[in-house]
């Protein structure tokens, strides 16, 4: 049986809370706090030990995993009032799970190294549901010792685990290629299926089609049934692909990397929000690109 040690985890929403559960089923000691506090009492009744601020759930843990939405949140929690990096004892690791700029996780590494706590740059791909039964993709880069030491946990949050590389960044930038092409790919569905309804045929059985011929991809497929069914509550905000479409063409530039259908793709996702389908799953992308009313809250 695998030894298992105290982690903690800073953000238990969809996909910090699905990773608690995770841990939790297998025996992990798991320590959460979030800043919605139901978030974290929720995890209380699976076993996990609630907390109301970053540094005391990071405390008694060998590993933190940081959950939150964004740079300017993972900078907080780690580096703010009542912060992880203080609170963490030498040589332990902070693993970092958002989808970041690859900028803002070599610095956030480099803010690490004075408090002696190792970094491991490792975003995720795929879902609560998967992050529940330890399937999702995680994009790994940190020294080799790092991720030895870490081996078991990493194994028991993913059978997928993709070894990325020695370099911190390069996890955000395999993460940001990814949301590219999923975010273009969710555009695509959108579009076509909004074509399929302007040209009156059955939506659902025209996404019958496209799922069992060329056109399939699992995000338009995932997207648009729910889609398909009104279901629009949100699994990943609107605001979420956007954010990550934006920081894949920053990193393009960086590169001077120009492709005919990135820039594209981002510019649908903010439209979006910023025509009220912010807060709303990115399955509203369809009624969007259909010209529907945003549906009612």
């Amino acid at each position: 049986m695998t030894d298992t040690f105290p982690v903690a985890i800073v953000g238990v929403g969809n996909m910090g809370g699905a990773m608690a559960e995770r841990l939790l089923s297998c025996g992990w000691p798991v320590h959460v706090c979030d800043r919605i506090p139901q978030r974290s009492a929720a995890l209380v009744a699976l076993g996990a030990t609630a907390h109301a601020q970053p540094a005391d759930a990071a405390r008694p843990a060998h590993l933190t995993i940081v959950c939150v939405v964004d740079a300017g949140q993972t900078r907080d929690v780690l580096f703010g009032a009542g912060a992880i990096a203080d609170a963490m004892h030498l040589g332990h690791s902070v693993m970092l799970c958002p989808t970041l700029a690859p900028d803002d996780v070599e610095s956030i590494a480099e803010q690490l190294r004075p408090f002696g706590l190792h970094c491991i740059d490792a975003p995720m791909s795929g879902g609560p549901a998967r992050a529940r039964d330890g399937s999702i993709s995680l994009m790994v880069a940190c020294a080799p010792t790092v991720f030895e030491r870490q081996r078991a946990l990493i194994g028991t949050l993913s059978c997928n685990v993709f070894r990325i590389g020695e370099r911190i960044g390069d996890g955000a930038r395999t993460k940001l290629v990814n949301n590219l092409a999923a975010g273009i790919n969710l555009v695509a569905a959108a579009e076509v299926l909004a074509l399929a309804t302007r040209m009156g045929l059955d939506v659902s059985a025209t996404l019958d089609v496209i799922e069992r011929s060329s056109g399939q991809s699992w995000i338009g497929s995932d997207r648009m049934r729910r889609a398909i069914a009104g279901d629009l509550a949100p699994r990943a905000h609107m605001t979420l692909l956007e954010k990550d479409t934006r920081l894949a063409m920053q990193a393009a530039q960086q590169v001077d990397f120009r492709g005919p259908l990135g820039a594209a793709a981002h510019d649908v996702f903010a439209r979006a929000s910023a025509a009220g389908l912010a807060d709303l799953d990115d399955a509203a992308l369809l009624a969007f690109l259909a010209g529907a009313p945003p549906p009612p809250r």
